[in-house]
Order: structure tokens, then sequence, then C-alpha cells
């Protein structure tokens, strides 16, 4: 494929503002969908995303380096859902969002039109679609993926989508939006890496190739000569590479639900280490079942020394804690996906049922 600038939808404008800097530092062109006055000040004023840059302190605020979305060579713009008119436009579509929000009235459609386009998706979700699940077929043909439907919050947003067309991205890097900050400001917290699996075809995996090279070669001079930026996309073979998340959620993010509270990611994981190790291995043995290779995955220690600076509970148990009656069910994606294959965990049983009490209460409140 020859070299070119790529046309970007992204859905969500919070955590899809990582991506979308990172492509228009790299020349690309993104389009976002977010609420009305959120794309009118991002249409204004741009975004601004806030980075810890290794080895230079003298940095911004804090050692953190800002990157103006007006001073980069891609352009910008916003709209809402209803808003976006030429899907033709566009050469790939990232869905940054959480999966109960591709529901909601206006996304729903454009889901609808993105599906019938057959454009080629690559969500940033911990929560892999539907679509996704049906490509691990290809390794463990006996898995019934229609049995997963019950995680989803509406599983009928995906029955369009061709799943050839869809692969995943895991959201490792960590940002979130500042207090008493506009809207468009993003703040990253865990500079690491977003990875990404390959579709199917060739033509549309060299797309993501292409931005992988492109954001690798991205340099930027603030002063004192370019630097390299943290925050890269990778590409990789395996479907199972984005999966490796779903270790540390079901031994983090959703053990920091408890019965009547809620505890921080570091709590949860370091608290018991023995505990949370076996939970770890045990996921990890249900991706090695399914067809990953232990390569794919991320070792427990690593995981546990990222989570020693957890300090806040999950955005899922937060979520929980505020009245959510909708969260990301992972945990049930993972329970039911291994008790096909013969496998269950008891830890994981209590987790998930947890989780459904915590959400039984806030829909009948």
């Amino acid at each position: 494929m020859q070299h070119q600038n790529f046309n970007i939808l992204i859905l969500g404008a919070s955590y899809g503002s990582l991506l979308a800097i990172k492509c228009l530092a790299a020349g690309h062109h993104v389009t976002m969908t977010c609420r009305t006055a959120t794309s009118e000040r991002i249409n204004a004023e741009g975004i601004r995303v806030r980075l810890p840059v290794k080895g230079r302190k003298d940095l911004g605020t804090g050692g953190l380096l800002e990157i103006d979305s007006r001073t980069l060579p891609g352009r910008l713009h916003a709209s809402t859902p209803q808003q976006v008119d030429d899907l033709s436009d566009f050469d790939l579509v990232v869905l940054a969002m959480q999966e109960p929000q591709y529901r909601q009235d206006g996304i729903r459609q454009l889901m609808a039109r993105i599906a019938q386009a057959g454009l080629p998706c690559m969500p940033i979700m911990n929560m892999p679609p539907l679509p996704y699940l049906a490509r691990l077929r290809q390794h463990a043909p006996q898995l019934d993926v229609s049995a997963c439907e019950a995680a989803y919050a509406d599983p009928g947003v995906w029955k369009d989508f061709n799943p050839a067309l869809m692969t995943l991205s895991s959201p490792d890097p960590q940002a979130f939006r500042p207090v008493d900050e506009p809207v468009n400001v993003l703040q990253v917290a865990l500079p690491t890496n977003f990875k990404v699996a390959r579709f199917e075809s060739d033509a549309h995996t060299q797309i993501l190739r292409q931005l992988e090279s492109d954001i690798e070669a991205v340099r930027l001079d603030v002063g004192g000569g370019p630097i390299e930026l943290p925050v890269k996309l990778k590409v990789f073979d395996s479907l199972f590479v984005p999966l490796a998340k779903w270790s540390m959620l079901m031994t983090g993010n959703y053990r920091c639900v408890q019965a009547d509270t809620v505890r921080p990611i570091r709590e949860a994981v370091l608290g018991d280490r023995a505990a949370s190790q076996a939970v770890y291995d045990w996921v990890a043995d249900v991706c090695v079942a399914l067809g990953a290779s232990p390569d794919d995955l991320v070792s427990f220690d690593k995981y546990a020394a990222a989570a020693d600076g957890l300090v806040k509970p999950s955005s899922a148990a937060r979520a929980l804690a505020a009245g959510a009656t909708h969260i990301e069910r992972v945990d049930i994606i993972v329970q039911t996906l291994a008790a096909q294959i013969g496998m269950h965990n008891a830890t994981v049983d209590q987790t998930t049922r947890l989780v459904d009490a915590w959400l039984a209460r806030n829909r009948a409140a």
C-alpha cells in the first residue's frame, strides 16, 4: 500500500483523544464524535493531551508535555453522531467508548451505518465486541459466542458487523480528564502502548501497520531538540494479545468490588498476592486453552508491579458505587467462555455475583 494520510473516525472524545492526538501528530486526519457542547469546544479550541515524557521533568507542569492539536499537521473535526454524513470518506473507524454507550440513541444508528458501509473497525475496549469473539472460533471452533450475549448492554448493536472487519486494541494506556479542566483536556497517567490485533485481510492490516510506523516516527521539538513521544500503536498477528488484559481485569478491576464497598486496585491485587496470582494465572490458562500462546500474555509479576501504583478503585467499581445500571461485563465473558471449555474458578464466580448484586441494587433504586 502506498503511503497515504488516512481519514479516521473516532467514536468518543474522552479516551479517544489520546489516539487522536497520536494520529494527528503523524499527519492523519481525525473526526471525533461527541456531545454537542464538547464538539463545539473542540472545533473552537482543539484538544490538549498531557503526556509524561521519560527523563524530561523540565517539560510543562509537573513534567507533563501538553500537546495542542492545533499545532499538529493532521486536521481535526468534531461532531455529534447524527452529524456524521458521508462514511465513504473514512479509511478506519475507532470505537473508543465503553460497551454500554453504543446502545445510546444517535450512536446506535451511526453504528448500524458503519456496519452497513463495511468499514474496518478498531475498538479500543476492555470488552471485545461480539464480532471479535466470533474470530476466536478460528482457534476454538467449539465456542458458542451467542452464549456471551448476556454480557452486553445491547447485543443487537453488533449483529450486522462482519467479524473480518473487526479487530481489537487493548486500552492499556491510562488517562483521565482532570477535575476542573475543560472537556477537551486529557491527561495520561500511565503511558503504555495500544496493542492491536491484525485484521483478517492484509489490506486492512496494512492501515494499522502504517499507523504504527507513522506514530513511531513522530518527534516533537519542544526546546532542547526533538523528543520521542510515549504511547505507541503496536500491531500483532495474534488475536489474543489484546486479551492479555483479561487477567488484569479479573484480578484487579473487578475484584475492587466488595459486598458493600469498593477498594483500590492496589489493595485488590496486593492485599493477598497469592490469591491474586491464582486468579491471574487461571484466566491466562483460559486464554491459552482458547488458542493463545503464553508469549501473547503478560506475567503476573509485571502486572503486580504496575498495580502497586494504582491507588484508586477501578472505573468499573467507581461507576457501580456512583449508581451505574450498566458497566462492561468482561467478567461474564471470561466466565462463560471458560465454562464452555470445562474451566471454572470459585473466585471469578464470586466476583461476578458481587457485580450482579451491585447492578441489581442500582437498577432497583
